[in-house]
């Protein structure tokens, strides 16, 4: 499997790149935003390690631009950027996972892992509950008549409420189903994550599915 990195210190793109290619990755490097931009949406990566901090177009905008073409590629921020309003910037722009420098290789290792085996088919089956269908070998959602672009978390984030329909889902319970970690669940990158999917799945249409169980967490009925 090929990693893009898009990481503007050499020391640190080198590194990642020599760590990832001696666990059985091969890993390109781009050395600004705009070259990553241009390497993500030319070539077929599966997944992507992103600064925020790039010079010519930073991160934001990075991932902002892909999102519009390859809503499925799996993204990691990797940055100094260690506010809370930066994580949940991060995740609503569409990042898949966010780690903060200085970090162990060992745990972005364990991060990539995660995401890229997230991405994969896990069966054969077709998802659906009351107008909305899901494809699991296709990684496609729609209801009615209206397909949705959805990024890697937002769609492994609504197979598991779907697959658990019915059942309030904690913070804790979609923090280590969806990016197999614990965190501070008071924060509200959780709730970020169901914003901009209910944004999704839910503004377009009378009838909503997902609910806020006000302290408990959310759950998806029809």
């Amino acid at each position: 499997m090929r990693i893009l990195i898009v990481e503007d210190n050499p020391n640190t793109a080198k590194y990642l790149q020599k760590g990832l290619i001696q666990h059985g990755f091969k890993a390109d490097i781009a050395v600004n935003g705009q070259e990553g931009l241009h390497l993500a949406i030319e070539h077929n990566y599966a997944a992507t390690i992103l600064d925020i901090m790039l010079p010519q177009l930073d991160g934001w905008s990075v991932i902002e631009k892909i999102r519009r073409v390859k809503p499925e590629l799996p993204i990691l921020f990797l940055t100094a950027k260690d506010e809370l309003a930066d994580k949940v910037k991060g995740f609503e722009l569409g990042a898949d996972d966010y780690l903060v420098k200085p970090f162990a290789f060992s745990e972005l290792l364990v991060r990539v892992r995660s995401l890229l085996r997230r991405g994969q088919v896990r069966n054969s089956d077709n998802l659906h509950i009351a107008d909305l269908k899901i494809d699991l070998i296709k990684r496609k959602a729609q209801r009615g008549e209206l397909n949705f672009q959805l990024t890697s978390q937002e769609f492994n984030l609504l197979v598991l409420m779907v697959q658990r329909a019915g059942e309030v889902l904690s913070r804790t319970i979609i923090a280590e189903q969806i990016w197999d970690i614990n965190f501070d669940c008071d924060t509200n990158i959780i709730d970020a994550a169901i914003r901009r999917l209910r944004k999704k799945i839910d503004d377009p249409f009378e009838k909503k599915l997902i609910h806020t169980v006000r302290g408990t967490g959310y759950v998806l009925e029809s």
